[in-house]
């Protein structure tokens, strides 16, 4: 089977395991296409985007359009008589010209089991949702939002306790493993996309900082739940007087009988706050600008026993 010649389009770290996958495998794209380079971090620095990193690593050539419906991009494209393109957490709409330019069309890949959770944030909204597995799947993309037809999809078991970014990179290297595995069948027409079931589907929007808000009147397992989707970003986080305080890991714990938000104890395990339905122990916090600390270290800064949060 022959060498296809393939276009990368990605961003994110999430995306970087597949361009790697890609290469181990013997398909060296010949572009890859990536966001401008934007101020990032703390100094707000202007930084290239982890695939541009890597992709100019290896003398790949980079293309970083503002947007990908310019006739000149267009043209450049074209010109380039692709094959294939992967698309990976690219994180801009392609037109349909551009979906037309390769000759076997553009292959997605997506983090959640297709049709659950199309859209920008499946991760945290499976773990928000308390789903038991998830995994990827390489789609076939089409003018919607994730509604194209599935070459092929692959399952994990959600662990306990498992972050969003623990979640994250497991997920990235099994898409890259299974793009590798059916790249060349998808780039010489030999694999069958299955159309999705539309009326299995749900969405996942993109996270705000309102959405990592805490509320106490909510059961404490669908806040752990937030917990563990929100980290490493945005970061659930409380009010406590006129500090945003940020919670990084918590578990439920049953006996409390108390009003949602009341701290009924502060001890070197955790910090314990009543919730709609059970209570929350919080281990790990962070206030602005400082470092994440134990319950313990937080409690000998800040008294909270007894407070209503």
């Amino acid at each position: 089977m022959n060498t296809p010649n393939v276009i990368f389009a990605g961003t994110p770290d999430f995306a970087v395991a597949s361009l790697k996958a890609l290469v181990e495998s013997g398909i060296t794209p010949i572009a890859v296409l990536t966001q401008p380079d934007r101020p990032a971090g703390r100094g707000k620095r202007v930084s290239a985007s982890p695939v541009k990193q890597f992709a100019e690593g290896l003398g790949i050539p980079v293309l970083q359009p503002k947007t990908v419906r310019d006739a000149s991009v267009i043209a450049e494209l074209e010109a380039l008589q692709p094959d294939l393109m992967v698309v990976a957490a690219y994180g801009l709409i392609l037109p349909q010209r551009v979906l037309d330019i390769p000759r076997a069309g553009c292959v997605n890949v997506h983090a959640s089991l297709l049709p659950r959770w199309r859209g920008a944030a499946p991760i945290q909204a499976a773990l928000l949702a308390g789903d038991e597995e998830t995994g990827v799947c390489l789609m076939s993309v089409e003018a919607g939002l994730d509604t194209g037809p599935v070459f092929s999809s692959d399952a994990i078991t959600i662990n306990a306790g498992e972050t969003a970014g623990e979640l994250h990179d497991r997920l990235a290297e099994l898409g890259g493993r299974v793009l590798a595995q059916h790249i060349k069948e998808i780039a010489a027409g030999k694999l069958e996309a299955i159309a999705q079931d539309d009326s299995r589907a749900t969405y996942a929007r993109k996270i705000t900082t309102a959405d990592a808000a805490i509320d106490w009147r909510r059961p404490a397992r669908h806040i752990e739940r937030q917990v563990r989707a929100f980290n490493p970003v945005p970061g659930a986080w409380f009010m406590h007087g006129d500090e945003r305080i940020k919670c990084w890991r918590a578990k439920p714990v049953a006996g409390v009988d108390a009003p949602p938000g009341t701290v009924v104890a502060a001890t070197q395990e955790g910090i314990v706050v009543a919730c709609g339905e059970g209570a929350l122990s919080i281990e790990l916090l962070q206030r602005p600008g400082k470092r994440t600390v134990t319950a313990g270290e937080f409690a000998n800064q800040v008294d909270l026993t007894g407070q209503q949060l």
